[in-house]
């Protein structure tokens, strides 16, 4: 079985105790695929100079947030690990001369569980958490994503989980989309569309809008969507599934990359 990988915004992490339209296309996606037989997230709250694996045979769940309501402090995601396929992730990357970090312990953070409380919320699916470096060029991103492109075909699910416009410090009160956003957005998302990679590597100078919607303090939430496209290079097809703009700036939308299943 051959899956798509997708770019997913893991918005607010109250998005974890939310009931909404995103939530509900999040359980609709989750029970239209076939069930993987592993998930691989690159998450934008992993932010590392090397790639690193989470090596564990069963995860802690981080609440890696404050100021929320209590309830949020208390749930669990106890999804198994799955060491055999974090070892092979561990010798792709060194086939391709890649140094890594495996690492044991570190558990989910919100970035990796809140997503898959709603796709999968019987958390029995094993996954393995892999770093992003968001000081890398979008380039270099990508091209990591493609060392795992083989994963893809043998049932593996790989997501990454960020957020397109995620700039915090201008949420707003409403969500009535700004247009600066919708338009960084959309201008991300023709070239998408296309796979045009010349221009999407250059979006920091080439997008409108680019420095509002990606500060120099977020970069890594933009990163896992080069990862994640980097791992569907051989088929390079794109569809946006679904886009909305809660606070009126926080861009959740998600991203299919190659054949549909």
């Amino acid at each position: 079985m051959t899956l798509p990988a997708f770019f997913i915004a893991h918005g607010s992490p109250a998005l974890a105790v939310e009931s909404n339209d995103y939530t509900q296309f999040l359980k609709q996606l989750g029970d239209r695929l076939p069930a993987p037989k592993a998930i691989v997230v690159f998450t934008a709250h992993w932010d590392c100079p090397e790639p690193s694996v989470t090596m564990d045979d069963s995860h802690q769940t981080l609440h890696d947030f404050y100021g929320f309501p209590s309830n949020m402090y208390t749930i669990d995601y106890p999804a198994p690990g799955h060491s055999e396929l974090a070892s092979e992730i561990c010798a792709l990357f060194a086939r391709s001369n890649l140094p890594y970090q495996p690492i044991r312990g570190r558990g989910l953070d919100h970035g990796v569980w809140v997503p898959l409380l709603h796709m999968y919320p019987q958390a029995n699916i094993p996954v393995v958490v892999v770093s992003v470096d968001s000081l890398r060029s979008p380039q270099e991103q990508y091209d990591i994503g493609r060392m795992l492109e083989q994963l893809r075909h043998d049932n593996v699910l790989i997501i990454g989980s960020g957020g397109t416009v995620h700039n915090l410090r201008l949420l707003g009160s409403s969500d009535e989309p700004e247009d600066w956003a919708v338009e960084f957005d959309n201008w991300m998302g023709e070239r998408l569309e296309k796979w045009n990679t010349r221009e999407l590597f250059q979006y920091d100078k080439k997008a409108p809008n680019a420095r509002t919607a990606v500060p120099s303090y977020g970069t890594e939430h933009l990163a896992p969507l080069f990862y994640a496209m980097g791992t569907a290079d051989m088929s390079r097809k794109a569809k946006r599934l679904f886009q909305s703009y809660p606070y009126g700036t926080l861009s959740l939308n998600c991203w299919q990359f190659g054949d549909s299943v």
